[in-house]
């Protein structure tokens, strides 16, 4: 009899403890407390109601069919529990792998770019020199030295000039 007394006191004192707590100040500027929010008074709720506990074995217990929706709550509480080790561990190697791959595509990326201004850079330069008429030569398929005509300026101005539009956008 004893311990069912203890039980029942343990329990009425604990359901306060999951009651919202309202505060308010009355006319004289006295701060008042209460469980309930006073009539025409502006409260200010300063702990919100804790949501009712639920055993997921409960549901179980009671010989209910376990469907659809036990099958929700279970993937409600597996979400909310807390993530393991090996499972954060897991998220951390994903999430370094990606981060290593950004890094890569971005150095790809920077080399591309830098690849780029130097092949316009030297398109440019040769374009220049093309226009200046100073005397250029070239090596042939021989290896040897074949000073440009006229027609092969022209012709390579015009290759040059392609190249320093597609180039240089």
């Amino acid at each position: 009899m004893r311990r069912a007394n203890l039980f029942v006191i343990s329990l009425l004192v604990a359901l306060p403890a999951a009651a919202e707590i309202y505060q308010w100040r009355d006319a004289q500027g006295r701060v008042h407390y209460s469980d309930t929010p006073p009539a025409g008074e502006n409260a200010t709720t300063l702990r919100p109601a804790a949501p009712p506990a639920v055993q997921p074995d409960a549901v179980e217990q009671a010989g209910k069919d376990v469907s659809a929706a036990t099958e929700v709550d279970r993937t409600a509480t597996e979400a909310a529990r807390p993530k393991t080790l090996a499972e954060r561990e897991l998220e951390f190697r994903q999430r370094r792998a990606a981060a290593a791959e950004a890094r890569a595509k971005a150095e790809q990326e920077r080399q591309r770019s830098t690849e780029r201004q130097r092949d316009c850079e030297q398109a440019r330069n040769q374009l220049t020199a093309l226009e200046s008429g100073q005397r250029l030569a070239r090596f042939n398929r021989d290896g040897e030295r074949e000073v440009l005509d006229d027609a092969g300026r022209v012709d390579e101005l015009a290759r040059t000039q392609k190249f320093v539009e597609s180039a240089c956008r």
